[in-house]
């Protein structure tokens, strides 16, 4: 799975509060990629929870084009502060010389971000493939397949799927068969998140049989470990 995903791709979700960025701070830490939200609603920035938990340098973070501190939809906060988010002001950061830089959106696909466009304009006019993340519990695969069907009819290809939550193998088989996708991973809650435990979890997860190892380091040298003391923290 590693050794085929592009240098670029976006992670969006079947609904808000999925875990997109958890598992987005999980692969730039494993892959040692670049991480960058456009847009952002809500406070403290997804960009400094992913600084905090990784452990990644400032040159693997990049600016976002907007922020809002009201935890709202981003066409709702734009308004509030007499802003129109505008697209071509959106431009792909230099990522080079990372190997991938993963670009992580607002919920799910269909969040406006003006009066008439949404997320998924914003991933057309980024021309990047997509890797889902989704729930894994009820309700998971209504939402998965119609979030599927949606990027297929505008031909935006999809990477596959990540299931974050409980395993659930039906819901897994199910999501496979009917909306014709692979499910890359099935990542389990973490109760402490550090960056090693967030490295071990990468391992775990997304490399079998050694793949994709050419990309990553040894594992976090334990004095950045130690910066980290073991705490419970909600996944976001």
């Amino acid at each position: 799975m590693i050794s085929s995903l592009p240098p670029a791709f976006f992670v969006t979700a079947t609904d808000t509060e999925i875990g997109k960025t958890f598992i987005s701070a999980m692969l730039a830490l494993g892959l040692g990629a670049g991480y960058w939200k456009p847009i952002r609603t809500g406070m403290p920035r997804d960009t400094d929870w992913v600084r905090e938990y990784t452990g990644l340098s400032t040159d693997h973070l990049f600016p976002e084009a907007y922020v809002f501190a009201p935890n709202i939809s981003p066409h709702e906060a734009a308004q509030m502060e007499g802003i129109t988010i505008d697209l071509t002001k959106i431009v792909m950061p230099d990522y080079a010389p990372l190997p991938h830089l993963i670009v992580e959106g607002a919920g799910g696909l269909m969040v406006p971000i003006n009066d008439h466009q949404t997320i998924l304009d914003l991933i057309l006019h980024l021309n990047l493939p997509v890797l889902l993340v989704a729930r894994s519990t009820l309700g998971t695969i209504n939402h998965t397949v119609l979030t599927v069907e949606k990027l297929r009819l505008h031909s935006i290809p999809v990477l596959g799927v990540v299931m974050n939550g409980p395993r659930h193998e039906s819901n897994r088989r199910a999501i496979e068969h009917y909306a014709q996708v692979e499910v890359l991973a099935e990542v389990e809650p973490m109760a402490v998140i550090t960056p090693t435990t967030l490295m071990v979890a990468f391992r775990k997860y997304f490399l079998k049989n050694g793949e994709g190892n050419e990309h990553l380091s040894a594992m976090v040298p334990e004095r950045m470990n130690s910066q980290y003391p073991n705490r419970l923290v909600k996944q976001k």
